[in-house]
């Protein structure tokens, strides 16, 4: 995790990564210190991850760029350009899996294959979203879970994307399996 001071300095530091990560939070703020702690705890296995951390009080110009409101607030930037934004704080379990998946990512376009996306949407009472999220990491599939009971933001993406309102989905590349459909999974996973 590496602290950024300004807006610039991000930018030019995040451009190697394909997903780069920036937590914006307040060095005073209690969910904001959870937050830190959380994904501090969760990057000790993901030394190499591309998160970035920023704290408003001393940096002025990163906030009002994309519109933030409230801290902490974690930006998902994907290809340079913010893609979703994770606000509160999350348990460390949750930031492990992003930062696994971006590790993930990053070693195998090194490696010349292509990684396949995966993100599944879910809600922590869903015995299928569990049971889905236990399959792909009995896979070995990295994903990134979005809880969408506390991403409301994500949760109109996903009724706009699909027309769906219920969990899990999962997007794989672009492609959408609604439900626990393995067969589906299988055949986009390519396992």
């Amino acid at each position: 995790m590496e602290q950024v001071h300004s807006h610039n300095e991000f930018i030019e530091k995040a451009k190697a990564s394909e997903k780069a990560f920036l937590l914006l939070f307040k060095s005073d703020g209690q969910q904001s210190l959870c937050a830190f702690q959380n994904l501090q705890q969760a990057l000790a296995e993901q030394p190499d991850a591309p998160v970035f951390t920023a704290d408003v009080a001393l940096v002025r110009d990163i906030h009002g760029e994309y519109a933030i409101t409230s801290v902490p607030s974690l930006l998902v930037f994907e290809h340079g350009k913010l893609s979703s934004v994770i606000k509160g704080c999350q348990d460390s379990s949750y930031y492990k899996a992003i930062a696994q998946n971006a590790v993930y990512r990053a070693k195998a376009r090194a490696e010349g294959k292509a990684p396949k996306r995966v993100t599944v949407y879910s809600t922590p009472a869903c015995s299928w979203c569990n049971t889905l999220k236990g399959w792909l990491r009995k896979n070995n599939i990295p994903f990134t879970d979005v809880d969408v009971s506390r991403d409301e933001q994500a949760a109109r993406t996903l009724v706009n994307r699909t027309g769906q309102q219920g969990v899990p989905q999962t997007d794989i590349n672009g492609q959408w399996v609604v439900g626990f459909d393995q067969n589906r999974l299988k055949q986009l996973l390519e396992i």
